[in-house]
């Protein structure tokens, strides 16, 4: 069982071996990471700076290959080599001539064979012009040809520059840039400058706190840079931001602080799935809800309980009828917005069964039209506590679920089998001898009525949602009011009376206007601001006074008063038992 032995078990110290065996991962589990496993090579015709592809190539003496527009800011700003750290100067460049085919790929000058990342690549310092290692081998070094295959110019073998080779690819790997090790950034100030007024924050979520992070790091480090600084300066100056900051945050930077509307939908808007899919629309990062019209607000079940009443007057009577907009506020809406259009008006009643029901609002006559006020079928409200169970009941009339349009009908009889299937939204409520009468009016076999019944009119006597949006329109303009006087300095069970003074609940009266004139104040404040004002003008002992037409006679008198209700001298606490004849 034990790693050489015959025991029975593994000890801590085997499992905790490089060598140690898991039944999910195999052996080897703490054995730690191959030399090399994070190696990432630079393609030969990248620059090493930009780590994008060259376009006006160079290279050190050591191979390493830049950009020219991406080496000399490098240079201007550190003056370093940035794979090494070497001090490095642009005079000590050497300009890369590379060949190319028809295919704008880069090739030997002499075979023409392409260059790929796993070609040895060489270049001659004294031309810079760049061949294959195999050319160079056979045609130059061991023919003892020492010219440029292409310029003819002579060179040493120590003009021999290895840009590339595929037997040390130590020299292209990323992970051993200095720089990159120490997280440099190569961009100049105008390019920084040019990304950060181009960066939209708002859409990056949170990479935008990574961004403040870096602003803020580079702010101080300038700030300590700069001898004229001064630190007190420094600190208050970042106390100041750090006071800014800790303000309530706006809607577009925090989700949590956000008020809700109150038409907010349940659901989002979607355009951050939309723009999450979708690269020819904005990005939005977070999902803000919908926002629902008064209208798509108001038709919520259960939002707006206030009864409607109408009156529908026929050839043979008049009826009144309450809605029950609570429970299908949808349909109410639809009867109440058609009344009010005119489109029941002179429409014939095209089906009467005596002992069941009356049918209408079709302005063909036939049954078969009628749209609702949105112009197409709206789906049923059947969730409420409203049954067919009475004489009078109100419904509407359909061709199936979810098809209900401008057709209502009223019962003559409790019709439970209708429940569930047809949208209960009022009742009739006065008019029972014109139901009567409806009834007992004759029919043929089709149930068509013989004499004509014509809706003459529908009027509207009240409209709930109009009731609703008067009540939600004070109740917003009361709020406002308070939030005025919270915002003022005030409370909310505060009045404000005629003379500009504001009550407090207390009884206390408070001047709102300048008191700085002539102006009086009541309650204690004003004879504390009377006695600050005089100066101690009653400071004699039983003299006269000398006032003048500006003194009010209230200081004299409280002067008196407050002369005579000093705080009594403490008299002296008697030690010992003292006379005992109260006893």
């Amino acid at each position: 069982m034990g790693k050489g032995t015959d025991k029975l078990y593994i000890t801590h110290s085997e499992w905790a071996s490089e060598d140690a065996y898991s039944a999910s991962a195999g052996s080897g589990v703490n054995k730690s990471k191959a030399n090399g496993a994070s190696f990432k090579r630079l393609p030969f015709n990248f620059c090493a700076v930009s780590l994008q592809p060259f376009t006006y190539p160079v290279c050190t003496t050591e191979g390493a290959i830049f950009d020219l527009t991406n080496i000399l800011p490098w240079l201007k700003k550190h003056g370093t080599n940035p794979v090494n750290g070497a001090p490095l100067k642009s005079s000590e460049l050497i300009k890369l001539h590379f060949a190319k085919n028809e295919e704008d790929e880069y090739v030997d000058p002499v075979t023409y064979k392409v260059f790929t990342d796993n070609s040895h690549i060489v270049a001659l310092g004294n031309t810079g012009n760049v061949f294959a290692y195999d050319t160079v081998e056979r045609l130059n070094i061991k023919a003892k040809m020492w010219r440029d295959l292409v310029s003819d110019a002579e060179f040493t073998r120590k003009d021999i520059i290895t840009l590339q080779d595929p037997q040390n690819i130590a020299s292209r790997d990323l992970s051993s840039f200095k720089y990159l090790q120490e997280g440099v950034s190569t961009l100049t100030p105008e390019q920084e400058r040019e990304r950060s007024q181009h960066v939209n924050a708002k859409a990056m979520g949170s990479s935008a706190k990574v961004l403040k992070a870096k602003e803020a790091v580079e702010r101080a480090r300038r700030e300590r840079q700069d001898p004229n600084r001064n630190p007190a300066l420094s600190q208050i100056s970042s106390l100041a931001q750090r006071g800014s900051g800790s303000g309530p945050k706006s809607s577009s930077g925090s989700h949590t602080g956000r008020t809700v509307p109150y038409n907010a939908a349940q659901h989002t808007t979607g355009k951050a799935a939309a723009s999450f899919t979708s690269t020819g629309l904005t990005p939005h990062t977070s999902g803000e809800r919908a926002l629902l019209t008064d209208e798509e607000y108001m038709l919520k079940p259960r939002r707006v309980k206030n009864k409607g009443y109408a009156r529908i007057q026929t050839n043979l009577g008049d009826l009144n009828v309450e809605l029950q907009t609570e429970y299908a506020p949808k349909a109410v809406w639809n009867f109440v917005q058609l009344a009010k259009k005119g489109y029941y008006r002179d429409v014939a009643f095209h089906r009467n069964i005596r002992n069941f029901m009356l049918q209408g609002g079709d302005p063909t006559g036939t049954g078969k039209g009628g749209t609702s006020i949105w112009g197409k079928n709206f789906n049923d409200e059947v969730d409420g506590p409203l049954t067919h169970d009475t004489r009078g009941v109100l419904s509407m009339a359909n061709k199936g679920k979810n098809t209900n349009s401008s057709q209502f009908f009223i019962t003559y009889r409790p019709t439970k089998h209708l429940d569930r299937k047809h949208t209960i939204f009022g009742h009739v409520v006065g008019g029972s001898e014109t139901l009567s009468r409806l009834e007992n009016s004759p029919s043929d076999s089709s149930d068509k009525p013989t004499e004509e019944i014509t809706m003459l009119d529908v009027v509207v006597f009240v409209d709930p949602f109009e009731e609703f949006q008067k009540q939600k329109q004070e109740k917003d303009d009361l709020e406002k009011e308070k939030a005025e006087v919270q915002r003022k300095g005030g409370t909310e069970d505060e009045k404000l009376t005629w003379t500009g003074k504001r009550v407090r609940a207390e009884g206390l009266t408070t001047d709102t206007a300048n008191d700085g004139g002539g102006g009086t104040a009541s309650g204690v404040g004003k004879y504390l601001r009377a006695d600050s004002s005089g100066g101690g003008g009653g400071g004699g002992g039983g003299g006269s006074r000398t006032t003048t037409g500006e003194e009010d006679e209230i200081v004299g008198d409280w002067d008196e008063d407050a002369s005579s209700s000093r705080a009594p001298v403490k008299k002296k606490a008697k030690t010992g038992f003292g006379n005992f004849d109260n006893w």
